[in-house]
Formats: structure tokens, C-alpha cells, sequence
């Protein structure tokens, strides 16, 4: 037995996940590791936002409920809830007698309409991330497979080999690569446009209480002041 001879096993490349990795050329290891960066990042929002989404929606339900019964209302509530009410009372309490009751309710609304929009643009952040991660993370994976494939081409030229084995490595590499870019792109698509419908459909929820409770609001302030003119 020749004592220089390399074990079959010590030969053959590793395959697996993690083997792929720490072979990989220090290019592709590179947009490995971007790609997985951004796959924490990413799950991070996601999760952070079904929490977010799901008091909100609470909320929403509680504000229409509240709103629709003609229950007190509490501007020291928090959340968005408190917040849109807190603007109301603020808009309602500033009085203005030459004002009709229709101009009156216009204030108020656009009062909590603002405060609205302020709080739906909070439950927003970090979804531009998802959207950027999910076009561009393909991309970004292909730049490792193409690198990948080269490296591969030069293995060929420099052991004038076009074996399986020479090939097969940078290959491997290179198609990990591109299957981590759409480990990261597909769900992050799906994320983006499942929790941009839930903010859309939360925001019309509150609009449609914000309408009433406008209305109410303003019948209120129009009968307080038909009461002192008497």
C-alpha cells in the first residue's frame, strides 16, 4: 500500500450545509453570510409584527366596539386606540362658535385621522426591509453562483481536469449560494405583502370607527354650545 495515497474518504468533498460553507471561496462565503444576516433580520420583523399586529387588531375591535355602543371614552388609554382618541378630545375641547357642526366633525376626524396615520407608520417599520430583502436577495445569491462558477472554470484550467470532482465543489458552492438567496427572497415577499394587507385592513378598521366617533363628537360640542346660547 502506497503510503502517500489519500484516503477515499479524506478525498471526497463534504456536501453537507455547513461543509459547503467553510469550503466556499471567501467571495461566496461572504454573500453566505449576507444572506443569512438578512434571513435573521428579516424573521425578526416578521415575528416582531404578527405581535404588534395582533394587539392592534384588540384594539381596533375594542375602539369599534366602544365607538358603536356610545361607551365613555378614556384619551389615557394606550396604544393606538388611546392615541386616536386622545386627538379627538384635544380637537373636540377646542371650541370655536362660528363653525358648523359638519366643519366641526371634518376637524376632529382629521385630528385622529393624523393621529392614525402616525401610528400606522409605526406598525410600517421594517417592512421596507422585507421588501428590499425579498428583491433583492436573489440577486444577491446569484453574484455567489456566478462567482462560484467561475472559480470552478479555474479549477478546470489549472488541473486540466474535467472530472466530476474538480468541478463538482465550486458547483455545489455556487448553487448553495443561490438556493440561500431564495431561502431569504420567498418569504420575505410573502411576509411583506401578507402584513402590508393586515396594516391596510387595521387602518380601515379604525377608519371606520374614527367616522363615527367624529360624528358623535361633533352632535356632543354642537348640543354643549346650543345649551349655553340658551
Amino acid at each position: 500500500m502506497d503510503p502517500t495515497a489519500v484516503p477515499l474518504e479524506a478525498a471526497t468533498p463534504d456536501f453537507s450545509f455547513l461543509g459547503l460553507f467553510l469550503q466556499a471561496d471567501p467571495i461566496v462565503k461572504g454573500v453566505m453570510v449576507v444572506l443569512i444576516i438578512a434571513s435573521i433580520a428579516c424573521w425578526t420583523v416578521v415575528f416582531e409584527k404578527i405581535v404588534r399586529l395582533a394587539k392592534a387588531r384588540s384594539q381596533a375591535k375594542a375602539f369599534n366596539a366602544q365607538v358603536r355602543t356610545g361607551g365613555s371614552l378614556d384619551s389615557n388609554e394606550k396604544g393606538i386606540a388611546g392615541h386616536i382618541v386622545q386627538a379627538g378630545l384635544e380637537a373636540w375641547r377646542d371650541q370655536d362658535s362660528t363653525e358648523s357642526r359638519a366643519e366641526r366633525r371634518d376637524r376632529i376626524e382629521r385630528a385622529m385621522r393624523a393621529a392614525l396615520s402616525l401610528e400606522v407608520k409605526r406598525l410600517q417599520t421594517g417592512l421596507p426591509l422585507l421588501a428590499t430583502s425579498g428583491s433583492t436577495a436573489p440577486f444577491i445569491g446569484l453574484f455567489g453562483t456566478v462567482w462560484g462558477i467561475m472559480n470552478s472554470f479555474s479549477s478546470i484550467a489549472k488541473s486540466q481536469d474535467t472530472s466530476l470532482a474538480v468541478v463538482a465543489p465550486g458547483i455545489a458552492e455556487a448553487l448553495f449560494a443561490t438556493a440561500i438567496g431564495l431561502v431569504v427572497a420567498i418569504p420575505a415577499v410573502m411576509a411583506y405583502n401578507k402584513l402590508s394587507g393586515d396594516v391596510s385592513r387595521l387602518q380601515s378598521s379604525f377608519v371606520s370607527g374614527i367616522g363615527i366617533l367624529g360624528n358623535r363628537l361633533a352632535r356632543e360640542r354642537g348640543s354643549a354650545s346650543r345649551a349655553a346660547a340658551e
